[in-house]
Order: C-alpha cells, then structure tokens, then sequence
C-alpha cells in the first residue's frame, strides 16, 4: 500500500465473503473477494426535507451517504434529467460530466479518498472511460496517476489520461491482460489500486446516481431502470444507492434493475438464459468476462427482480444511430441499455405503462 496508516473507525473495510475486517487499507480481502465499509454511511435526518441538501454542491449534496469529503472535486453531478419520449422514458444524460462519462462519479469520491489518506500515487485499468476520469482527478488532487489500459485504446480516451499528466501503459491482449497487467504492478510497486472494480469508494460515488435521481423525481423511485453492464459500476451503484434511500425512509421502493451487456461478454446474462452468439465488439467499454462483484450483481437482480440481456452489435448500433438522430450524442457502448429497453419492452418483460429510467453514460465526442 501507498500508505499503511491506521484507517479512521468509518473507514475500516469488511469482506462481505468471509467476514474478514481491515484497520489498514488494502485492495482486496486475503481470501481474494472485494471489500468494502463496514460502516454504513446514512443521513442522520429522517426525510430528504430535513436533511438540507444544497444541490449546488453537484453530487457531493449526499455527502452524509459519502465516506468522504470533496477533497477532489469538479463540481461534478446533478446531470440532467430528460424526457425521451421515442423510448416511452427518462434519460438521465450522464455523458455531460467532466471527463465525459458517468465515471466521473467514482473518480471524485475515489481520488477524494485517496487525498485524504495521504495517497501519493494511484494505478488503474480502464478500457478508457474510468481512466480518463481517474487521471483527470488525480490531476486535481495532485496525486501521480498510471493508468493500464488495451493497446487498442481508443486515441480520444488515451489522449485524455495523457493531457491529465498521468502515465498510460498500454498492455497487448484483451481486457483481462490489462487487468491482470495493472494487479501485477500492484503488487509489486505497493502503488494504490483506484479500481472502478474494487475500490470501495468508487461504488459510492456511483450510488449518487439514485440519490440525484429520487430528488430530481420528488424521492419517488422510477419502476425500472436500465444500464450497461460490464463489472457493473453504475448498475451496482444504483442498487446501492436506492437500496440506501429506502432504508433511510426516503423513498418508497427500489426499482427493478436491468443490466444492459455485449453479446460475447454477457457472462451474468448466460448464467440466466440463451444469449445471441455473435460477438459484439460495437460496445467496447463493457467487454468483461468475469465480473469482480458477478455474485453481488447476481444477488442484485434477484433482489429487484430484475434481469439481464445480451445485446447484438446490429441492435446496437440501430440504437446508436436512433439515439443520434434524437439528438444524444452518446458513445457505442450507451446505446446498449436502451436497446436493452426495446427489447425487454418487446418481450413484455418491462410493461408499456412502466416509468423506467435509462442512463446515457459515456459523450459521443469521446469515439
């Protein structure tokens, strides 16, 4: 580690598997699983009203759901909300933060994190989207950043982590290489791991989701929303967060989740049912194949009773062009959740009279 101090008492970490607790910050439990609080972060105040949320603050508004403070901040959050009646939904337009992509979420409260344990030097893997967020936050907590990414990255994405200040490595191979590549110089360089796959922090930065969403919808919760799905970051983020309005007494009831993937790395959509068989290669930013969190993912759908579908690479680039025309300018792989939307709607899975949510999660500009 980066830094071997003792964590303060709301810091300390938790192996959901094996019980396992940590006083000292490390990037995943001895028995290999993902850690994450042991502290439940909730609102001491019994209604959204008493709470004295100040939206100006962008995210950092449900700072009392946060483990930490805005240490690395750029006034990122509160994106719109928008009517898009072609789709019979809500499109919540997370492509306009500042990086680009929704992943700014988890940048903030990660990098925020790490300034105030006194990180001096963070590593990632990214596909593009979360490292170019988490260079750029870096960049603005003055932390020293290196982040692993494909050798096919996309020129756009690599230009972003390199404007930042922080040191691309590109890796040969597909995305699990990267990520392997990236684990290994953990390991051995003690560097600090700001995974959007198991840092803790960034699953709370991704649950501002559901908190801006329930406020700007008066804390009702939607009946269903849709989202891309690799390793889950926002998926699991909206679980959390509404799950955490629910049991702060703030909404009524958490939505059905649906989780949005690319035929050919649709592992959680198999293990439910038949899949397309084609590879889609369309949707790039959500190439996983095993999924750190695949068993919370899995608990999540079950507890919303919800689902997840495997997308064509035709399917979604229909959607990308209708999303275009429409006048979201989003990337390839935000097309994937409402074309999951189409299709779910199609198959009666999600009725013609439900409310339903969908976020456009990474900026057309970026591809």
């Amino acid at each position: 580690m980066t830094t071997s101090n003792p964590l303060p008492s709301h810091l300390r970490l938790e192996c959901p598997d094996c019980g396992s607790t940590f006083d000292q910050w490390r990037w995943r439990c001895s028995c290999g699983e993902p850690l994450d609080f042991a502290a439940d972060f909730v609102p001491s105040a019994t209604t959204p009203e008493d709470a004295g949320l100040d939206f100006r603050r962008g995210l950092w508004a449900f700072d009392d759901f946060l483990p930490t403070a805005p240490h690395a901040t750029l006034g990122e959050g509160m994106t719109p909300l928008v009517e898009a009646p072609e789709w019979d939904a809500s499109f919540k337009l997370e492509y306009v933060f500042p990086t680009g992509s929704f992943k700014d979420r988890g940048a903030t409260t990660t990098l925020s994190l790490a300034h105030e344990l006194d990180v001096d030097r963070v590593v990632e893997d990214s596909s593009g989207n979360a490292g170019a967020a988490i260079a750029t936050y870096a960049a603005r907590a003055g932390i020293d950043a290196e982040i692993y990414v494909p050798a096919s990255v996309k020129p756009s994405k690599l230009r972003a982590i390199e404007r930042a200040g922080a040191k691309p490595v590109r890796i040969e191979g597909d995305r699990q290489d990267v990520t392997d590549a990236c684990v290994e110089a953990v390991e051995a360089n003690d560097a600090w791991y700001a995974s959007h796959a198991w840092n803790p922090a960034f699953f709370a930065g991704t649950a501002t989701f559901a908190y801006e969403l329930a406020a700007q919808r008066d804390w009702s919760a939607p009946d269903a929303v849709v989202t891309p799905l690799g390793h889950g970051t926002l998926f699991l983020g909206a679980y959390r967060g509404f799950q955490a309005l629910y049991d702060a007494g703030w909404i009524d009831s958490v939505p059905r989740l649906y989780g949005a993937q690319a035929a050919g790395y649709a592992p959680i959509a198999e293990a439910r049912h038949r899949t397309p068989t084609e590879t889609n290669d369309v949707a790039d930013g959500i190439q996983i194949l095993d999924p750190v969190r695949e068993s919370e993912i899995h608990e999540a759908l079950d507890a919303t009773d919800g689902d997840a579908i495997a997308l064509s690479a035709d399917a979604v680039e229909d959607e990308l062009d209708r999303l275009h025309r429409h006048g979201f300018y989003t990337e390839p792989t935000c097309a994937v959740a409402p074309a999951a939307l189409r299709e779910l709607r199609i198959s009666g899975v999600i009725d013609e009279d439900d409310d339903v949510v969908v976020p456009l999660t990474g900026s057309g500009l970026k591809t």
